[in-house]
């Protein structure tokens, strides 16, 4: 898969722009340490910074507000995609709630209907007491999309592929529809990586990420960040970043730039491997459904090939029911029974009882999150011992 290279302009480290994104991944934001020339950047491991003079610093002030670690990671993410500015929190909620608190009480958010079940928590449980309103939709559809956004919409908001179902959405309509509507068009990239999709070239105002998956891609961490292309958005994100608090440890976030330098190689394989698993359970006669972008009867098929440019590592199947789902996730071997997603190593859940346990179960069933749906993310292992795993669990049901 070659090298993309985006608008030219920004600044990150010894690199720019104008170099390819697995040189951006390694170098941008990362400069060798001016004192010891350390390749990778310290982790600067420090609550405060002594100031020659009041009023006089060398940027640094106190760390909550600011961290030479945290810098390269936002700056080093900002550039893979494809803009200036990367504000980076303590989780992918807290990403999302600095997102939310951009808008006042009143507002309205128009958000797919099948959304990871913290986003739907941090929405319904959350903010919903603070005067924000959220209506859902099937973002697939635009006409419906259109439809919903009303005089209070301030924000549409949706994750393609979606968690975890894979549902797409057409990320160029629904920039046309925000941008006529007025509202901030943001995007959750977890699953897709820069690498595989740029939201901010259709149209995107903001993209969050949960940089514990797959942009970290080893399970050894959990933290998020916003991208945004316009500085007085950024402004506004960062004074929230400062104000509320919500920030990364400078461990987690150079264990995130260490994750970042290999995205490309990683997501080159986890993709591989994901494409033959999906055609194996798709061919299977105890499989129900797969749910995949990258199988040539997925139903938005050509939408994917159109706006990504690969299929990403997650696959959700279907089962004959949930009992048969337990059954087989408790038979997997190689698959670890786990939540989260994104790493080097495979993992199974079952949404319903795992990640989406928090929607209430009437709304489940109205998302399309039946019992028997299990959910794998696919990791790097030899694709046979991934394939042999999954063969073994099927002929256990």
């Amino acid at each position: 898969m070659p090298d993309r290279k985006p608008s030219k302009g920004e600044k990150g480290g010894t690199v720019t722009r104008e170099h390819g994104f697995a040189t951006r991944a390694i170098h941008a934001g990362q400069k060798p340490d001016p004192s010891t020339g350390a390749v990778m950047p310290p982790i600067y491991q420090t609550s405060t910074y002594v100031q020659e003079a009041v009023g006089r610093h060398k940027g640094y002030e106190y760390a909550r507000t600011h961290n030479p670690t945290r810098a390269a990671l936002e700056a080093c993410v900002a550039s893979l995609e494809g803009v200036e500015h990367g504000i980076a929190f303590a989780s992918g909620t807290a990403a999302i709630h600095a997102i939310l608190t951009l808008l006042q009480a009143g507002d309205e958010v128009v958000a797919g209907e099948n959304l990871y079940g913290g986003t739907h928590r941090l929405f319904e449980q959350v903010l919903r007491r603070f005067g924000l309103k959220f209506r859902y939709v099937d973002a697939r559809d635009g006409r419906e999309v259109a439809a919903a956004i009303g005089p209070a919409t301030r924000m549409l908001y949706v994750e393609t592929p979606s968690n975890p179902l894979m549902r797409l959405t057409d990320l160029s309509e629904m920039g046309g529809i925000a941008r006529r509507a007025g509202c901030l068009f943001v995007v959750d990239n977890t699953f897709m990586t820069p690498y595989l999709q740029q939201p901010f070239e259709h149209g995107a105002d903001l993209v969050v990420h949960s940089t514990t998956k797959f942009l970290n891609g080893h399970s050894d961490m959990v933290g998020g960040i916003v991208l945004a292309r316009d500085a007085e958005l950024e402004g506004r994100l960062r004074f929230l970043q400062n104000s509320v608090g919500a920030v990364p440890g400078p461990l987690d976030c150079w264990l995130a730039l260490r994750g970042l330098k290999t995205l490309p190689i990683r997501m080159e394989r986890t993709e591989s491997n994901a494409r033959r698993l999906a055609a194996f359970l798709a061919a299977h006669p105890k499989v129900e459904a797969v749910h995949y972008p990258g199988l040539p009867d997925f139903a938005q098929r050509e939408l994917a090939v159109r706006q990504m440019k690969g299929f990403g590592g997650v696959i959700s199947l279907e089962l004959a029911d949930g009992e048969a789902g337990r059954r087989f996730l408790k038979s997997l071997e190689v698959f670890q029974l786990a939540e989260s997603l994104g790493g080097v190593e495979s993992l199974c859940s079952h949404p319903g009882e795992m990640t989406h346990a928090a929607v209430p179960a009437a709304e489940r069933e109205r998302m399309g999150l039946m019992d028997r749906l299990v959910r794998l993310s696919v990791g790097i292992e030899d694709a046979d011992d991934l394939e042999a795993d999954l063969e073994r669990a099927l002929a256990a049901l």
